[in-house]
């Protein structure tokens, strides 16, 4: 990165991400969240990632989310009979939410406030899965190295799994006069940068500290897994979008658009 290093721009994104906490408390959404989370077999997840996961097998294992937000979907994976749940992120604002939403469960998960290039001991080869979902690998500057992390936290044999936004759904902007036109390149290696809060749910025009948004091919992605000592068992794409509402657009098209993946992997021994 010119003029930039990656340290200055994973603490600008933390910086972000505790300014926008509070846009996303007190809503509706929440409301609703911290009524539901109380309710017996609370899940966030949706059909695609609960079937993969139960899939891959999360009953009776230690589960790790890295990139947790406000930790509705570590609370979501009890209810697939996992035995402990660890969600990290590195926003302490968000981190009070999950909290808060743990509180009002019936589950006991456990919140670490870290950097992902900075995990504590503790956390080394002790899960039998790691979870990565929507919205966490374009705030990596180097995805090779963020796998490594990744991969640290996993037992030998553990298992990775992936949910995310097609990397080619970076291409368009959703709020173009032209939205199916292509305004970047796939293989962009510069950050998006954002001054704007980070709002996922509706739109806000408040300016906050920049944020960046980095962009990896499909191909990045699965050989930075590759190096980390992962062995790719399962890659699917598919056609509906689980990112923000804006998104749902590029569905249902006579041309349709790759717009979100599952991958999973697992940790060789040794």
């Amino acid at each position: 990165m010119d003029m930039l290093s990656a340290q200055e721009a994973i603490s600008s994104n933390k910086d972000a991400w505790n300014e926008s906490a509070r846009l996303h408390k007190n809503t509706a959404n929440w409301n609703a969240l911290l009524e539901d989370v109380a309710k017996p077999g609370f899940s966030r997840l949706d059909p695609t990632l609960t079937a993969l996961l139960r899939k891959v097998g999360v009953d009776g294992k230690d589960v790790v989310q890295l990139g947790c937000n406000n930790g509705r979907e570590c609370l979501s994976l009890f209810g697939l009979g996992a035995r402990t749940v660890v969600g990290i992120d590195q926003s302490e604002a968000f981190l009070q939410q999950a909290r808060e939403l743990a509180d009002a469960s019936s589950h006991e998960a456990e919140f670490i406030e870290a950097d992902i290039h900075h995990l504590p001991r503790g956390l080394t080869e002790r899960f039998d899965v790691a979870l990565i979902t929507i919205g966490v690998l374009n705030w990596m500057p180097d995805i090779a190295l963020f796998m490594a992390h990744v991969a640290s936290t996993l037992k030998p044999g553990g298992s990775l799994v992936i949910y995310e936004t097609h990397p080619f759904l970076e291409v368009f902007d959703p709020t173009a006069s032209n939205p199916m036109l292509p305004v970047s390149s796939y293989f962009q290696r510069e950050p998006f940068v954002q001054q704007e809060a980070i709002v996922y749910e509706g739109e806000t025009e408040s300016v906050a500290a920049a944020s960046y948004w980095f962009v990896h091919t499909l191909g990045a992605i699965v050989s930075g897994a590759i190096a980390a000592g992962l062995q790719i068992t399962h890659l699917q794409e598919f056609a509906h979008s689980n990112r923000e509402e804006l998104y749902d657009q590029y569905e249902h098209q006579r041309a349709q658009l790759p717009l979100c993946y599952t991958l999973t992997a697992i940790k060789r021994p040794g």
